[in-house]
């Protein structure tokens, strides 16, 4: 018996020990915290996305005079929703909030920030700052000169299909994917990365491939990326709150591939720039061509997870044919959404603290019929 306690001893030693590593920072955070959570936002530093010329949504005239169906209510709460708005021809038409939610509270986009990133990336071609989408990664991070002499481009890794080693895995806490939630050295994951096939081949969700755009775009534009995302889209927006955007350590590098922490209202605001192909108020945010080619699924790449061609994913924006309509929306691994339904001249937006792990035949989570079958109820029975 004494032996066993001496033996246990010794492997909780051996654990301290390998967690004081400097290098297991992000380890000893993950284990503290154990899963992201959506309201996180307070465990990191964090940089603000100002928003400099806020204007709230116009009402409609038929705002929050329909409600939830009701037998779509127990979904609602079986996956922990926190938000649900509807936006119709440019004006609220419904908002509803659980728990200690309001149209205030900031939440983690998660995944929904890589479609953030790729609208960046269309600003900063618009300015010249970036040459087009086959531009070289090699032009501004030269640890990426491509894989046996194929170049690698910006296109690439817009629609995930850089042929890199990087593995995204949500439970495992040495994956890499938790290094750049829980760590506090985004280059050095993002740069530990090898070209490992053809690019421009194989479509592969790849969180670190996002996180090489926000470093491409640092170096473009010469500013951090929130302040570059603030001055470019936030702002012309008009979005009514500061958003945060997360980074690695102070004064650090955003966590780009999630971790936009904003509230619904303002999310949308990303789902009428792209129903408004790039317009607002009378102004050209960013080109509609780009925006057209980043919300249309890039077929000539193969789904490799399921051995199919690409028909869900173009630059950082995945995309479902839903009742007959094409709808391009952003998403996010605990059920963040916002949808863009171009049929209805609408935007949907669901955020929540959890998704369904299963799959509809086109591959997307299937809880996301819940949201589109009330957003569309909403629409279609409005006053």
């Amino acid at each position: 018996m004494r032996k066993w306690w001496i033996g246990i001893a010794v492997a909780l030693c051996g654990l301290i020990v390998f967690l004081a590593l400097p290098s297991n920072y992000y380890l000893r955070k993950a284990f503290v915290h154990l899963t992201p959570k959506i309201d996180q936002y307070p465990i990191f530093h964090n940089r603000v996305v100002k928003a400099g010329n806020p204007v709230a949504w116009k009402r409609a005239s038929g705002y929050n005079k329909q409600e939830i169906p009701e037998h779509l209510c127990s979904s609602f709460e079986k996956y922990g929703t926190v938000s649900f708005v509807v936006i119709q021809d440019g004006e609220l038409l419904f908002e509803n909030y659980w728990e200690d939610y309001s149209s205030q509270t900031l939440s983690n986009s998660f995944s929904m920030a890589k479609s953030i990133v790729a609208l960046a990336v269309g600003c900063a071609i618009d300015d010249g700052l970036i040459r087009d989408v086959d531009q070289p990664v090699s032009d501004f991070l030269s640890d990426f000169s491509g894989y046996k002499g194929e170049v690698l481009t910006i296109k690439h890794l817009l629609t995930m299909s850089a042929g890199v080693d990087f593995q995204e895995a949500y439970t495992s806490p040495f994956s890499p994917t938790t290094k750049l939630y829980y760590g506090n050295d985004l280059r050095k994951v993002a740069f530990e990365m090898k070209e490992i096939e053809k690019p421009g081949v194989n479509f592969i969700y790849q969180s670190g491939v996002t996180q090489l755009l926000a470093f491409i775009l640092e170096k473009a534009t010469g500013e951090k990326l929130s302040d570059y995302v603030s001055r470019k889209l936030w702002t012309p927006m008009q979005a009514e709150e500061n958003a945060l955007w997360s980074l690695d350590h102070k004064d650090g590098m955003e966590k780009a591939y999630c971790c936009f922490n904003s509230n619904a209202r303002d999310f949308a605001r990303f789902g009428q720039l792209v129903l408004n192909k790039g317009c607002w108020d009378g102004k050209q945010l960013i080109s509609a061509s780009f925006l057209e080619k980043a919300t249309t699924p890039d077929s000539s790449l193969i789904f490799a997870e399921y051995q199919v061609p690409n028909s869900v994913y173009g630059y950082q924006f995945w995309h479902l044919n839903y009742s007959g309509m094409n709808i391009p929306y952003m998403r996010g691994i605990l059920g963040q959404y916002v949808f863009v339904i171009p049929e209805q001249n609408a935007v949907i937006v669901r955020l929540g603290t959890m998704r369904s792990e299963t799959r509809t035949d086109q591959f997307y989570p299937d809880d996301i019929d819940i949201w589109l079958e009330a957003g569309l109820d909403i629409l279609n029975k409005k006053i």
